[in-house]
C-alpha cells in the first residue's frame, strides 16, 4: 500500500493556508500546518491526519527544528504572510513584512530542499495579484510578493533538475481575516466587487483547490 503523501503548509491555520489544508486532507493527504503563535495552531479544529505546530517563519532556530523533525515531505506550501496596511511606508515595518513573506519563503524552501529532492516534491508559494499591480498602502506587501514571483520562477529553473517542481498563485480578493477591514467598508467593498469578473469575493477553498492539484501528479510538468 503507498503510503499518504505529506505536506507542510506554513500559514496553515487560517485563510488561504487553511484552505489548502482542508484541500489536502480531502485528497488524502497527510498535513502539517503551522501557525505564528501558540493560540494560532492550538486553534486549528482536529482532523485525521493533520499535525499542527508554532512556527516562525522568520527564526533560523525553529526552522531547523521543525523540518529535522520530518522523516519525508512530498509538498511546501508558503502561505504564512502578513499586511500591515498603512503602516508598511515605514521602514521597520517594511522590513517586517518583507522578512515574513518573501524571506521567510526562501528560508523555508532552503530547510526543505532535501527532503523534497529525495522525495520528488513540489513547492507552491503564495504571491498576490498585488505581485503585478502594486498597492499604495501597502508597498511592503506588493513588494515582497512581486518578489515571490521571481524567487518562483528562479527557484523552479534552479530546482528542476532536482525533480522538484515550484510554482505559486497570485489570488485576488479572497474572503480572509486579512480583507476583513475592505469587506467592512462599504467603499471598498463595492469598488472592489464592482472590478472583480465574478461580483463576490473568493474563498479560501477555491484557492486551497487550485494549490493541491499544483502538488499533484495531475500537474507533474507544471
Amino acid at each position: 500500500m503507498t503510503p499518504p503523501r505529506k505536506a507542510l503548509v506554513t500559514g496553515g491555520t487560517g485563510g488561504i493556508g487553511r484552505g489548502t489544508v482542508e484541500a489536502l486532507l480531502a485528497a488524502g493527504w497527510e498535513v502539517l500546518a503551522t501557525g505564528a503563535t501558540d493560540a494560532e495552531a492550538a486553534a486549528m479544529p482536529p482532523a485525521p491526519c493533520l499535525t499542527t505546530a508554532t512556527l516562525d517563519v522568520t527564526d533560523p532556530t525553529q526552522i531547523a527544528a521543525l523540518t529535522a523533525g520530518l522523516d519525508r515531505l512530498d509538498a511546501l506550501v508558503n502561505a504564512a504572510g502578513i499586511l500591515r496596511r498603512g503602516q508598511e511606508h515605514r521602514i521597520e515595518v517594511f522590513e517586517q513584512v518583507i522578512a515574513v513573506n518573501l524571506t521567510g519563503a526562501m528560508r523555508m524552501c532552503l530547510a526543505c530542499h532535501p527532503l523534497l529532492r529525495a522525495s520528488g516534491g513540489a513547492v507552491v508559494n503564495l504571491a498576490s495579484m498585488l505581485s503585478y499591480f502594486g498597492g499604495a498602502l501597502v508597498p511592503g506587501y506588493a513588494a515582497s510578493k512581486g518578489g515571490v514571483v521571481q524567487l518562483t520562477k528562479s527557484l523552479a529553473a534552479a530546482w528542476a533538475a532536482d525533480g522538484i517542481r515550484v510554482n505559486a498563485v497570485a489570488p485576488g480578493w479572497i474572503e480572509t481575516e486579512m480583507t476583513a477591514p475592505l469587506r467592512a467598508d462599504p467603499a471598498r467593498n463595492g469598488a472592489i466587487l464592482s472590478r472583480t469578473p465574478m461580483g463576490r469575493w473568493g474563498q479560501p477553498a477555491e484557492v486551497g483547490a487550485a494549490i493541491a492539484m499544483l502538488l499533484s501528479p495531475d500537474a507533474r510538468f507544471s
